[in-house]
């Protein structure tokens, strides 16, 4: 890569080990490559910067983003480290002149060198890696994945690379207008955070480059046709390409091992890889970060911010302008004490509605999402998450039956 190749991701300080796993990775392949910690969050207790693969840190509230406090907290924690990376790419075009931009996903790893995507730039003005790139020929693959794509974006933006030039700015000021305002897990209005706003890209820009060689965001919604062999020591290769960069989403989840067991059996060198990153992960302070919560998901007395109370506050102007630091509870309590005396919390019926054509990762979301609003705090829902995964892990008809029970 030249030496003004730039690389971002964007997290809260709990995925801090995996973006070192990320930073580390791309910088073993490429020293010359400057990587950008975008954080959402406040750094935890002894990070030194100087021992760390990151060149920078920039904190979102450093980014050029209007109102940021109330903006900040219409967003849940997933919502918000999407919406600033539009703001997080400008930023670094303007800031640092960089002549070509890669975003990874914090939970990614590269592999190889990623000349082939700096040679992909140079002949467009942005480029794009979709979840799929062949189609699926089972009927279960297709409800898993090509129907996920239909739903949460036919583009994965785990990855984006854009050029500095006309064109490539003109997309990432039209992506990051969307994203200032409409970052939103909103399924039933058609959002997934910033992923379904680039299936408009093609329509709207000249110049965009697809990649669909097997060996780039390599993941679980496309193995059934991305064969792996070779093994780490001797380097790993999709369809018999070197390896580019695997995305290890759904990690904490339990989902990644779920899906992996389903698709990528043919593969066990895909294994050895969940291990290897399970390892480098804990190396870099998995057990000790892995749990940080986000300063944004509490007002400032330490009373855990709801997604109603967020939902509220994000929808309406006159809460906006009464109450411009809505973290806030010290003017006679704030929106918190105006939310409690005012609002009408949503009654949780017991009931969750699942299509009887639903796919596995269908299943997945709607049982996360009920089980995420009956809990309290974050670290029960990720228990409930984690206990109902393991049974799904036994069979999708466990699963369904279990949620229809509840």
């Amino acid at each position: 890569m030249t030496a003004n190749t730039h690389a971002y991701t964007s997290i809260t300080s709990n995925y801090l080990p995996k973006a070192r796993v990320l930073a580390e990775s791309i910088k073993r392949v490429d020293p010359s490559v400057t990587f950008h910690l975008i954080l959402s969050d406040d750094l935890p207790a002894g990070f030194d910067l100087e021992n760390e693969a990151f060149d920078t840190v920039i904190f979102a509230e450093d980014l050029p983003i209007e109102n940021f406090k109330p903006w900040v907290f219409s967003h849940a924690v997933v919502e918000l480290c999407t919406a600033v990376k539009g703001a997080a790419l400008e930023y670094i075009f303007e800031h640092h002149q960089a002549e070509q931009v890669f975003y990874f996903d914090p939970d990614m790893a590269v592999f190889s060198r990623l000349d082939d995507l700096q040679a992909s730039l140079a002949e467009h003005s942005f480029v794009l890696t979709p979840h799929q790139t062949m189609p699926e020929t089972s009927t279960a693959a297709i409800m898993d994945n090509e129907m996920a794509s239909l739903k949460y974006g036919v583009f994965n933006l785990g990855f984006l690379g854009v050029r500095n030039v006309p064109e490539g700015r003109r997309f990432a000021q039209w992506w990051n207008q969307r994203l200032l305002q409409f970052c939103r897990d909103d399924r039933p209005s058609g959002l997934f955070t910033d992923q379904k706003w680039v299936n408009l890209a093609p329509c709207f820009f000249d110049d965009i480059g697809v990649l669909r060689s097997p060996a780039y965001n390599v993941a679980t919604w496309n193995l059934t046709n991305r064969r792996a062999t070779g093994s780490i020591a001797e380097g790993v290769k999709i369809n018999d390409e070197r390896l580019g960069f695997y995305h290890f989403s759904g990690f904490d989840s339990g989902a990644q091992e779920i899906m992996l067991n389903k698709y990528g059996k043919e593969s066990p060198v895909l294994f050895e890889l969940r291990d290897w990153y399970i390892r480098e992960c804990e190396r870099n302070g998995q057990s000790e970060l892995g749990k940080l919560p986000s300063k944004y998901a509490f007002f400032d007395d330490g009373t855990l911010i709801t997604n109603a109370q967020r939902l509220l506050y994000r929808d309406r102007e006159d809460l906006k302008m009464a109450f411009p630091d809505p973290f806030s509870t010290q003017d006679k309590g704030g929106y918190k004490a105006w939310y409690a005396q005012n609002a009408i919390e949503p009654q949780q019926t017991g009931v969750v509605t699942i299509e009887a054509n639903a796919g596995f990762t269908d299943v997945l979301s709607a049982m996360g999402d009920y089980f995420e609003n009956i809990s309290n705090t974050p670290r029960a829902s990720n228990r409930v998450k984690k206990l109902l995964l393991k049974l799904m892990g036994r069979g999708m008809h466990l699963g369904v039956r279990l949620v229809r029970a509840i």
